[in-house]
């Protein structure tokens, strides 16, 4: 069956800030206490948008959380008006308030794992939102994730939206960082990655930073979706703890691509016999040794956190500027453009207020494979056109702030402007009451 991969991406928030907090990820940590550009991350992201777009790829927009979530800090007791629960969460906790503030939801690989129709025992796109259990900033998304996708894919006869996974270390779910699907001529396979065995301590486990996807979360989620052939791998506990905090950071795939670095997997050897046993002589790793680019080298370029999509030419690879600049990292990406090679070209894009706050390309989307009837039943008003393009250009600088320090996230202007640009914005996209202040 024909399928088109919808490249769901998000919309990055006006309460874009360097908070650092996420450890295990080295970009963020590196510039906590930044002051952000808000307006220029939310531009750069567009601009990838439709440079994506560009290339003949369909494209759509996931709109930004609200942020800061009063709510949060109401349910933890700070309580009053919305300027009090702001002033008080400032002075008494200021990690509390950056927390509920991140605007983390912008990484839509995090947001859910998506399974095709035609890979699904019931035949229907099943989406399960990611519980992000490890950071609290990010454990306070999955709610407003599944109202998110609820509302860009509202046909239930068509797409299955289930629960996220219980919010326990057991089920530590990443989403679809963690995931990916390939496919030849012989079928598809989901390959999901996790850190660890959560209820098998003799197996091996990272000792610096949390392994944020469980074994038992990625089994549970190919449950769900009733995913015909899947092939499960752990991540090395090595590259966890040099800051590969998710699989996406080290590994990219599709179709019969893997791009991989030697060091990205538990026993590699075997997890590729595994996929070269499934997918036939189609199948295409390419390895890259740790002579030809370090763990370290891989997490400060985002190499693999490049997106891989299939254009009219072949595969083609987005990647961000500073895998460009890196002579290592680039001399990789030559290596892979090759004449009788499955990549085709590579293109260098400025994603960088994304990038020091630990996300590239491929961070930004939320793959979604389609049939032609189930592309139609998207929500036309998050699908990409020129014209979105220049209203949503037009609509960021009317709502963003230009610049943002740490002590910003307590003015109360913040949090109305930004409560009135997703009013304006979810009208422009026709989605609907979809935010806790609309209901």
């Amino acid at each position: 069956m024909k399928l088109t991969e919808l490249q769901l991406d998000g919309l990055i928030g006006p309460t874009h800030n360097y908070a650092g907090l996420s450890a295990g990820n080295v970009a963020s940590t590196s510039h906590r206490g930044d002051v952000s550009r808000p307006r220029e991350a939310a531009l750069q992201g567009l601009d990838k948008m439709a440079f994506v777009a560009s290339l003949g790829i369909e494209q759509a927009i996931m709109p930004p959380h609200h942020r800061p979530d009063i709510d949060v800090l109401r349910s933890l007791g700070i309580l009053g008006t919305d300027d009090d629960v702001l002033a008080a969460a400032q002075q008494e906790n200021h990690a509390l308030l950056a927390q509920v503030s991140s605007a983390s939801a912008m990484w839509t690989a995090n947001a859910a794992t998506v399974t095709p129709s035609c890979d699904a025992t019931d035949g229907r796109v099943h989406f399960t939102p990611a519980n992000l259990r490890c950071k609290f900033h990010r454990a306070i998304e999955p709610a407003q994730t599944g109202r998110l996708l609820h509302a860009i894919f509202p046909d239930t006869s068509l797409f299955a939206h289930h629960a996220p996974l219980p919010g326990a270390d057991q089920y530590g779910d990443e989403g679809a960082a963690n995931h990916t699907r390939l496919v030849t001529s012989a079928g598809a396979v989901h390959l999901f990655v996790y850190g660890e065995h959560a209820q098998n301590a003799s197996m091996p486990a990272p000792q610096f930073f949390p392994a944020r996807q469980t074994y038992e979360s990625s089994q549970a989620v190919a449950r769900l979706h009733g995913i015909r052939n899947t092939v499960f791998a752990q991540q090395n506990p090595q590259a966890i703890d040099a800051g590969v905090f998710h699989n996406d950071v080290i590994s990219v795939g599709t179709d019969q691509v893997l791009l991989m670095h030697e060091d990205a997997f538990v026993n590699p050897n075997d997890l590729l016999s595994q996929l070269q046993e499934k997918l036939g002589k189609q199948f295409t790793p390419l390895v890259v040794s740790r002579d030809a680019l370090t763990i370290e080298e891989a997490v400060k370029t985002y190499l693999f956190n490049s997106q891989l999509v299939r254009t009219a030419r072949g595969l083609e690879l987005v990647a961000p500027m500073e895998a460009g600049n890196h002579p290592r990292s680039r001399s990789v990406i030559e290596q892979w453009i090759d004449v009788d090679g499955p990549i085709v070209a590579c293109h260098y894009l400025d994603v960088r207020e994304s990038m020091r706050n630990g996300g590239g390309p491929a961070c930004l989307r939320l793959r979604v494979p389609l049939n032609d009837e189930e592309l139609s039943q998207v929500t036309p008003g998050v699908r990409w056109s020129e014209d979105r393009h220049k209203t949503l250009r037009s609509w960021v600088e009317r709502w963003y702030p230009e610049t943002l320090s740490p002590a910003d996230l307590a003015d109360p202007t913040l949090g109305r402007n930004s409560q009135d640009a997703l009013d304006a914005l979810t009208t422009m996209l026709g989605l609907g009451a979809i935010y806790p202040f609309q209901l």
